[in-house]
């Protein structure tokens, strides 16, 4: 878009508050859960566990990425950061989605 052009609606832009709040808890949350599920499956020597630490540590760079994108639309009303933040999770998924389908996960050795 050209600077100064509008949104294709023209709508005013909506803010998702509880969205917002439940990405910044998950932000605090799933770094302290992956890291304590971390020091179980060693105590344990879990595989499963530590699979299941990777995907915490996901859901926690899921969080950071989905908050900037709901953070910019409604502190500074970029429309467009939300769906950015869509975009930019996209790699992330795939590479995850590859590694499992080709069993390269910490669980494969």
């Amino acid at each position: 878009m050209r600077p100064g052009a509008k949104r294709p609606s023209d709508a005013p832009c909506d803010h998702s508050t509880v969205g917002i709040v439940l990405a910044a808890l998950s932000l605090v949350v799933m770094p302290a859960l992956a890291h304590f599920k971390r020091r179980v499956a060693t105590r344990l020597g879990s595989g499963a566990l530590e699979a299941e630490t990777r995907q915490t540590e996901v859901c926690a760079w899921l969080s950071a990425i989905l908050l900037a994108g709901l953070g910019l639309n409604a502190w500074l009303g970029w429309w467009w950061a939300d769906p950015l933040a869509g975009l930019a999770m996209v790699p992330l998924i795939a590479r995850e989605g590859w590694e499992a389908v080709h069993g390269r996960t910490c669980c494969a050795d």
